[in-house]
């Protein structure tokens, strides 16, 4: 459907056209500084030795690969196309003659192939060639890239499977790719593939943990990483304090079906999660036991181990989960790839189950915990997105692990998927963006055009062109923090009922006819859950889809003195020549006179010397883009619970 959706939107032209025109580029250059590119053309020359950068290089250029094809769907660039060709014909001439493609293994060790499945990412990186050779097929008609994928898909298929090889990939992504290649191709076994890897997960014992039995005995061993051997990393990852396996890090503890909770590297996990709801799309026999599962980790994550912002993964040190309510503020990991794959899995969700609650999740990482991974210059990147900084943290131009800039390229430059959905006789609007597009519903073709004001004002309308008279029922989501919503038809008011988070209008819609939506923002004051310790005694300020931060820049006190009343009155003013436009919250709050404490210690409460500051707060996602400074979502409150 990416192709027939082209967004046309205040807010996000500017974060689409700068991605298309400045960091697709940008990420070719480093793509070539890095030696990414220069690994695929060792091989194809037949050299030996020389590889460079981490062990799952490969993926940057498959996802830079994604992204550009997304950008040939909707646009005509025929330079961009030229250098697209250029990377496809890099990539096939590395192939195999078998279909096997890892460049690390095929200039450093071709006799070690498929010996480490825990580290050494081989499906890892044959899941992001698949994502991308399906995106460049679709967007280009072409085969190419895809004749290179499924030979490598059915070199595995060949090799994996049970009575063969039963071995699971360390770092899921080839579970979701698989799924993606059989809706491309048709090919059953492609998703038979897919059933093995996300079912073979969490046995006992688990092939990864043979591995680890024999670790300094297979591929890649004694390559180094961040300083580390290989071995050395994978010990810490999967060995417990006591030296037993633990394989919960790569979501290998229990099977899929029997886990409670989400565990261990959020990236992973939401990959897993996303190829198995994704599965389950596509199975002709339901699978409740896997369905519940599902459910039950998603409810886990967002209602206990989940940041305001949507991003996921409180722990630096394994990049994932920790325990229920366990989530530190200033040393919040929340990778940016983490964020992604929640919207993955969400939109996986939503297609499963057709439930508002997704979509919604998507809307609130969309705007927090994804988009502050990207710099408005579109050429820096966060790694971390942690919700309190004493201005140390920064955004970088790439990294030596270098996942995050083209996950969130490809993102970007895919959007349009995630607007709009459809079944049989119903058209879901899932977020205001403004678009248009063409879908089909029931038997009939509708065109339909979205200007959307958000997320400054809850405002949006949606005009519909149609040969004929067409009966559909047309799904308009109701965000969650919308009160009082209204819906009006050809000027009339329509009554709203939005129990399972839709407003369903079900009508004969006319050739021109339009339905306008208005949810009104306010600031909200929203607090944690007592069991956050780390929020206790704070508030966090939000509107609409919006999570804020104060700034260190905009205050004249550090965000840590600033102290919100219950009773303070905040204001919603739209500054446009600021940080590109946005709309900050301002009032007047009080602030703790850190300097007055003098030497004491302790002080009585009536005694804690205060002062009244005008306060701004600047939506989340545009910190760090003006000088460097303290920052912080959760502002201390006098408000007692």
């Amino acid at each position: 459907m990416l192709d027939q959706v082209e967004i046309d939107d205040k807010f996000w032209n500017t974060r689409v056209e700068t991605n298309r025109d400045v960091t697709i580029q940008y990420q070719y250059e480093q793509l070539e500084a890095s030696g990414c590119l220069d690994n695929f053309r060792l091989v194809s020359e037949g050299e030996g030795g020389g590889f460079t950068g981490p062990m799952f290089m490969d993926s940057d250029a498959y996802k830079w690969l994604e992204s550009a094809s997304y950008v040939l769907a909707t646009e005509s660039d025929q330079s961009l196309k030229t250098r697209v060709d250029e990377v496809v014909s890099l990539v096939a001439g590395a192939q195999a003659e078998d279909g096997y493609l890892h460049t690390y293994f095929m200039l450093e060790a071709p006799e070690m192939r498929w010996t480490n499945r825990n580290l050494m990412h081989e499906l890892y990186c044959a899941g992001h060639l698949i994502e991308a050779a399906v995106a460049h097929h679709q967007a280009t008609d072409e085969t190419d890239l895809l004749d290179v994928a499924t030979k490598f898909a059915d070199h595995i298929d060949d090799r994996f499977g049970p009575g063969d090889d039963e071995g699971v990939p360390g770092h899921e992504e080839i579970e979701l790719a698989l799924v993606k290649l059989y809706r491309e191709t048709g090919t059953e076994r492609y998703l038979d593939l897919a059933r093995f890897f996300i079912d073979a997960r969490g046995r006992d014992p688990s092939p990864l943990a043979d591995e680890l039995d024999r670790i300094e005995e297979i591929g890649g061993a004694n390559f180094n990483h961040h300083d580390i051997d290989a071995a050395e990393i994978s010990r810490n990852h999967f060995l417990n304090e006591d030296g037993e396996y633990d394989g919960s890090y790569a979501q290998d503890h229990l099977p899929l079906r029997e886990q409670e909770t989400v565990e261990g590297h959020a990236v992973r996990a939401m990959y897993l999660f996303a190829g198995a709801a994704m599965l389950l799309t596509e199975s002709d026999d339901e699978d409740d036991e896997l369905s519940v599962a599902l459910e039950r980790l998603w409810d886990n994550m967002t209602g206990r181990r989940m940041y305001i912002t949507g991003g996921i993964g409180s722990e630096h040190e394994h990049e994932g989960f920790t325990d229920d309510f366990d989530l530190p503020n200033r040393t919040a990991y929340a990778e940016t790839c983490a964020a992604v794959g929640s919207i993955f899995w969400n939109q996986a969700m939503f297609e499963l189950t057709e439930d508002a609650r997704h979509p919604a999740l998507i809307e609130r990482t969309l705007y927090n915990g994804f988009l502050s991974g990207i710099s408005n210059d579109g050429t820096h990147f966060f790694y971390v997105n942690p919700l309190e900084s004493d201005g140390d943290h920064h955004r970088k131009e790439w990294f030596y692990v270098a996942c995050c800039p083209p996950n969130a390229s490809r993102l970007l430059a895919s959007l349009g998927q995630y607007i709009y959905g459809q079944s049989k006789d119903t058209l879901y609007i899932n977020q205001y963006i403004g678009s248009s597009a063409q879908v089909t519903v029931g038997d009939a073709t509708v065109e339909l055009n979205q200007q959307a004001d958000f997320p400054w004002e809850g405002t949006a309308r949606v005009e519909f062109s149609v040969d004929e008279p067409t009966t559909f029922e047309l799904a308009l989501r109701i965000p969650e923090w919308a009160t009082n919503a209204t819906v009006r038809i050809a000027g009339e008011d329509v009554a709203v009922d939005s129990e399972d988070g839709f407003a369903r209008i079900e009508r004969t819609w006319q050739d021109g006819d339009s339905v306008d939506i208005r949810f009104p923002m306010k600031v909200e004051k929203q607090v944690a859950h007592p069991e956050v310790r780390n929020n206790a005694g704070k508030v966090a300020l939000s509107r609409g889809p919006l999570v804020y931060c104060a700034e260190d820049v905009d205050n004249p006190v550090s965000p840590q003195e600033l102290v919100i009343s219950e009773t303070d009155s905040l204001q919603a003013i739209h500054h446009p020549d600021m940080l590109d436009g946005v709309t900050t919250i301002e009032g007047e709050v009080s602030a703790t006179k850190v300097a007055d404490w003098g030497t004491n210690l302790y002080l009585p409460v009536d005694e804690v010397p205060d002062q009244r500051v005008y306060m701004t707060a600047v939506p989340y996602y545009v910190w760090d883009n003006r000088d460097s400074g303290p920052m912080s979502v959760w502002l201390t409150t006098d408000y007692v619970r």
